[in-house]
Formats: C-alpha cells, structure tokens, sequence
C-alpha cells in the first residue's frame, strides 16, 4: 500500500512486529512486577510513570526510525523531559508518534487494560496506526484509506439503535479542572450514560468494535489521541471538536472533542458539549 510518496517502501508487517517485540522486552515483563522504585509521580499523584514506560519509549524509538530512517518521533516520556520535542509534529519529516503504556494507571495496578500506541504521521495526516494491548492479545491496525482491523478481522463501527442510551467514556474527573467538569457535565443529560475513561487508546477500540458509543476527552496529548482516532475512522466512525473542526495532532484544538460509530452520533455529542462551553 503507499502512504505517500516518501512512505512507499515502509513494511508495515516490521512496524507490527516492533510494537510487538517492545511489549514483549519491555512491558510484559515488568506487568505485576514492578517494585515501588520502578514507579515515579510526574504531575501528581494520579499521573504515573514507570520502567516500563521510558524503556518501552526507548526500545520503539530506536526501532521505529531504523525502519524509516529521516524519520522523527514524538513520544509521552521524550516530551516530558523536553517540550521541544513536538516541534517534530509541524515538521516535513515523517513523525512516529508514541504512547509506550497508555493506561500507565491500569499497568502499575495489575489491570490488563492498557495499550502501545504508535501511530505514524506526516504533514498532520495521520497514515497508520498500531494499537496493541498484549495482556488482552489484541492488535488492533489500521491504515489512512485501507480500513481497520483486529487481530486480522476487518473492524467496523456500526451506529447505536435509534432508541439507544448512548455509552460515553469521558475524561476521568481526576484528570479534569472545575471547568472541565462543567461542560463534561452537560453529558450526564436523558439518552446518554456517560462514564469516566480507562485507557483512551482501548476506549477508542471499543468504538472501532462497537462496543461503545463516543468519547468525549478535554485533552490533546497527540499520543493518546492519533492512533485511536484513525482507527475509529477506517472502522466507519467520525470525530470533531466542539468548534466543528477536525482534530489535528499538532495541537490547538478547540476542546472538548468528540469520536462516535457515526456522525450523527458525534454531532449529538458536540452538540451537548457546545451548549455548555
């Protein structure tokens, strides 16, 4: 498949088969092994980071630009040691764009719910993306124009029943400010049962799955976001901001945004959102 002109001779089986390997090195290892040591707060005491976080970083990139050689990345760890770093996204190069452990919560917890996120970008375009959580054996590709699948199957998003309460995972209330509680709040209305989110890459797979019905998230981190996104949208699913726009990596995004199984589900959403913004 071409991506792009640059991006033609890129083995996508390789890029699968380096999440994989950094998982496998890396974080399995260390899940329901970590030592107090291993375990450091980064912005409170809810916003962890372990061993397995910077070493997993450490391991993809590496092996992610010996695949692309020119290429930059941007991962969680790299830009909380240096802001700088996601500079990279507004460049001309080719960016991987890294989440090594999201749900870094869930890990330190024993919880099985976590994810490698790598997507890969250029010129704010998402091409491809990788979501793989190996304490549940789930990899989850998709491709700009090609679909999305799970472990091999084709995923497809599907839309809510007409009468349907609509499942929604927002952003966890320990990571929002007073103000984002209010508009978030606008969600706990008739028809919509909202829920705090648990690792937002795997939120975005329920939806590729069906399984859920939109997000609602008051954050931008492009490594949280961009892989999930794409999926969501090869699976038949749609995303916006509140002001009606796409969500872009780079960031500057008018928040809250939205991904659903369909556009009018995101629209329905954005809608209760914007009222109370």
């Amino acid at each position: 498949m071409t991506l792009s002109p640059d991006l033609s001779e890129l083995d996508l089986a390789a890029v699968e088969a380096a999440v994989r390997r950094a998982a496998a090195d890396e974080i399995m290892p260390r899940f329901r092994q970590l030592a107090a040591e291993d375990i450091v707060e980064k912005n409170g005491p809810h916003d962890l980071v372990t061993v397995a976080d910077r070493r997993a970083e450490e391991h993809l990139t590496a092996a992610l630009t010996a695949l692309l050689p020119g290429s930059r990345v941007v991962g969680e760890e790299a830009v909380h040691a240096d802001a700088g770093v996601l500079d990279a996204l507004r460049g001309d190069a080719p960016v991987w764009i890294v989440d090594p452990v999201d749900g870094t919560r869930q890990f330190v917890h024993g919880d099985p719910g976590f994810a490698t996120l790598v997507a890969l970008a250029h010129h704010g375009e998402v091409l491809a993306s990788w979501t793989y959580a190996p304490a549940l054996g789930l990899m989850a590709i998709a491709r700009r124009g090609a679909g999305a699948e799970l472990n091999g199957i084709p995923l497809r998003t599907g839309s809510p029943a007409a009468d349907a309460v609509l499942d929604v995972a927002t952003s966890h209330h320990d990571f929002t400010d007073d103000d984002q509680k209010r508009v978030l709040a606008a969600l706990d209305t008739g028809g919509v049962a909202p829920r705090p989110c648990g690792s937002a890459g795997l939120e975005y797979l329920h939806i590729a799955r069906g399984e859920l019905d939109a997000t609602a998230f008051s954050w931008e981190n492009a490594w949280d976001h961009a892989a999930g996104l794409l999926l969501v949208h090869e699976a038949g699913g749609a995303s916006g901001t509140v002001a009606g726009q796409p969500f872009r990596v780079e960031g500057g995004n008018a928040l809250p945004f939205t991904a659903a199984r369909d556009a009018e589900t995101a629209r329905r959403i954005l809608g209760l959102l914007a009222a109370a913004n």
